[in-house]
């Protein structure tokens, strides 16, 4: 009988389901659109039972291809994906609203409405700018909206899969230390907060490492040959990513280019509560890695979206597009051929997200539209880099991934700014890195995390053609 383990990785743009063996060789990597709902003032959202059909829809997909080879079984499923976003679940398991997109700007007024010495401890208690990407800005919405805190548990959108298919409700610290809960000291929960909120510290479940075998996998509606499969939490996508791809030692910079673009640097240990202070201000986290005992520093831009939104402008909606841009963006210099001042572009930063042109000159086609997004990304890395280097040493290379890392414009442009660049050949860096964790979590600790993770990478060069619907960035 054929074993296979599972990565899940809950994305901003797409949900992926990837199978691999239990030595890392990848067989099967399925993908369905994220299931959002627009609003209007840029407020997105997902039904929370919706996120959970789409997990069902591709497993079906997947035993159906499975099945062909003959009888199988699924020994674990890890879940990865993003952070911020999440569910507040009531004693009998009932979601008490949608879940919030990690770039919802709800929240935004209830967290700056918050005592100022609390949002001035705020930043270096928690490694996080004050704002509404962190978990406590939504939980402060809900709250203001009539949702009784008291009893609930918040879970963030990974922890909410594994809890849906079967698992514990369980706080992984790398997601959890995105909520604004936590002190970045010791990764206890932090007092103030929960006294802001007005909630105790039942709001968070049992924390738990990133790979920790937990029940098995029992939801009905799941094929028969998931139902059994040991569930663990992944932890944070960007941080699995970088796993995934090697990035694991301080000296390397791993910059993912998804929806958001993350810039990941390793932390042997966290930094002082000053230094954490000065990073939050410019936007920067310092916060737990995924990887047992490790810190990491984390950098979001939202270059990715508003790539994903000037493709959106021009009418490109498939990979034959995006390649004809990408080849008319490779055909011009890579600073473009405007005058200084012919278009600018705005909207990248991780406080922002709202896409806006200016265009002061003729002659503007897409090429020098999209060449002048690229810039302005690399405007916001730079200047996020500048301060992260003023704390920890610069790094020497960059390993660069995610979605847009395809696109040879992309690279080209990041290679002005970044140190060594390297491309990562796998593509669906999160959900391998989900299934790496899966596998983990059933090694029965006779093998170190880091062991684990060198046997499951090396299985990369056995990789067979990816199969289904595709991914996107």
């Amino acid at each position: 009988m054929n074993a296979y383990v599972v990565g899940v990785d809950m994305g901003s743009t797409s949900i992926k389901m990837l199978v691999a063996t239990p030595d890392g060789r990848q067989v099967l990597v399925l993908s369905r659109r994220s299931p959002w709902t627009n609003l209007d003032h840029g407020r997105t959202e997902m039904p929370p039972a919706r996120a959970i059909d789409v997990i069902r829809e591709l497993a079906a997909e997947a035993d159906a291809e499975l099945g062909g080879d003959g009888a199988y079984r699924i020994l674990s499923l890890g879940v990865s994906g993003m952070a911020e976003a999440g569910v507040l679940l009531d004693a009998e398991g009932r979601a008490e609203a949608p879940i919030m997109a990690w770039f919802d700007p709800r929240g935004a007024e209830q967290i700056e409405r918050t005592p100022t010495e609390f949002r001035e401890e705020f930043l270096g208690r928690t490694g996080l700018p004050v704002g509404p990407l962190a978990s406590i800005s939504k939980i402060l919405y809900l709250r203001d909206s009539g949702i009784e805190l008291a009893g609930r548990t918040f879970l963030n959108v990974p922890e909410f899969v594994v809890h849906s298919l079967g698992g514990p409700r369980v706080a992984e610290y790398s997601l959890v230390s995105r909520t604004g809960l936590l002190d970045q000291d010791d990764s206890t929960p932090w007092a103030a907060a929960f006294d802001v909120i007005g909630a105790d510290e039942r709001l968070l479940a049992e924390r738990i490492g990133a790979g920790t075998p937990l029940e098995s996998l029992t939801d009905q509606a799941m094929p028969a040959a998931f139902r059994g499969a040991v569930l663990t939490v992944a932890g944070h996508d960007h941080l699995v990513s970088a796993v995934a791809a090697g990035a694991t030692h301080s000296g390397q910079l791993y910059d993912s280019m998804g929806t958001a673009e993350a810039l990941v640097r390793v932390l042997d240990h966290t930094l002082p509560f000053e230094a954490r202070e000065r990073l939050a201000l410019a936007g920067i986290n310092t916060v737990r890695h995924v990887l047992p005992g490790k810190y990491v520093l984390l950098a979001g831009t939202k270059a990715g979206l508003i790539m994903r939104r000037v493709l959106q402008l021009l009418g490109i909606s498939d990979l034959a597009g995006r390649t004809r841009l990408d080849e008319e963006v490779m055909a011009i210099p890579v600073l473009g051929t405007l005058a200084v001042g012919g278009i600018s572009v705005d909207g990248a930063r991780n406080d922002d997200g709202v896409l806006k042109i200016v265009a002061n000159s003729d002659g503007l086609g897409p090429a020098e539209l999209f060449a002048s997004v690229l810039l302005h990304g690399n405007d916001v890395c730079a200047e996020l880099m500048g301060v992260m280097d003023r704390e920890v040493p610069p790094p020497t290379s960059t390993i660069l991934t995610g979605g847009w890392s395809g696109m040879a414009s992309v690279v080209r442009a990041r290679e002005l700014i970044l140190p060594a660049v390297t491309v990562a050949p796998h593509v669906e860096g999160t959900a391998y890195g989900a299934a790496l964790f899966a596998a983990f979590a059933i090694a029965g600790g006779s093998e170190t995390f880091e062991e684990a993770a060198a046997a499951f990478l090396a299985g990369q060069s056995g990789h067979s053609t990816t199969t289904g619907r595709g991914a996107d960035q």
